[in-house]
């Protein structure tokens, strides 16, 4: 691409986002979270995904930096159970309304329940896309990211109008690592990219646990093997959630991490 088609390019993008009260944040901004996000830099690369982000495309009414300064993950399943749901409904509305950032990938399933808990709490919640910010993707949840956008935070690496694609939805789950704390995973199939999202979280340093779910539960087989190889602390209320990060803080020997050579298919993407 030559550079007068690139400025051009860029402009576009620019007046793109503008158009839809969004804006885009660079490591130069005050609400850039660099102290987060510097850490996919760090070491190997190839136990953090693709690295920093070079900017990040924004809609909503708040700081970025700032909305992350106490944030918490949860992820897992997109085709959840109904346990599933309403734990992580229930993690969303508990950790909001202590105070504390929700961040997920505005997915379908345990996703979506985490984000829809926080606001029901009225609290804080950032949804990282895999796709410009402009676009609503899922679908289905056009309401729920449209409500995100005007009360929490849409965040993405890419420019508006850039459609999901198999590989951002992996690169999404690393952002989503990057910005949390520490991250929950409620419920999780054996290979998936909720296991490649624990994966980079505890490469970067952020205590990883999982919710214990039904042993008959095809869902539950992803967190029981997290529990079970001591790659995750077993979490069964918000207060054990901010309990684990707090021994964290304050230098406690019971944070867990995922070992950064276990590997995921590429087609995982949820």
């Amino acid at each position: 691409m030559s550079g007068d088609r690139a400025v051009a390019l860029a402009h576009r993008h620019l007046e793109e986002i503008g158009r839809c009260g969004g804006r885009l944040v660079v490591p130069e901004d005050a609400e850039w979270p660099g102290e987060k996000l510097a850490s996919l830099s760090e070491g190997d690369r190839r136990d953090r995904g693709s690295g920093e982000p070079l900017a990040l495309w924004v809609r909503g009414p708040h700081c970025l930096s700032e909305f992350l300064s106490k944030a918490v993950a949860v992820t897992g399943a997109r085709a959840a159970s109904p346990y599933g749901v309403q734990v992580a409904s229930e993690f969303g509305s508990d950790l909001a309304a202590n105070g504390v950032t929700v961040v997920a990938g505005g997915a379908y399933g345990i996703d979506e329940a985490a984000h829809r808990g926080a606001l029901t709490s009225d609290g804080r919640t950032v949804a990282v896309l895999p796709c410009g910010v402009d676009l609503a993707y899922p679908a289905g949840n056009s309401v729920l990211l449209g409500r995100i956008s005007r009360e929490g935070l849409l965040i993405s690496e890419y420019p508006p109008g850039v459609v999901p694609a198999r590989h951002r939805f992996l690169a999404r789950n690393r952002i989503v690592a990057a910005c949390s704390d520490g991250l929950v995973v409620v419920e999780a199939g054996r290979r998936s990219g909720t296991s490649y999202t624990a994966r980079i979280a505890a490469a970067l340093g952020r205590v990883v646990m999982a919710v214990p779910g039904p042993i008959t539960s095809a869902t539950s087989v992803g967190c029981l093997e997290l529990m079970r190889d001591g790659r995750a602390i077993p979490v069964g209320s918000t207060a054990d959630v901010m309990k684990t990060l707090q021994s964290r803080t304050d230098g406690g020997s019971d944070s867990q991490t995922v070992s950064a050579s276990q590997t995921v298919p590429p087609e995982a993407t949820s």
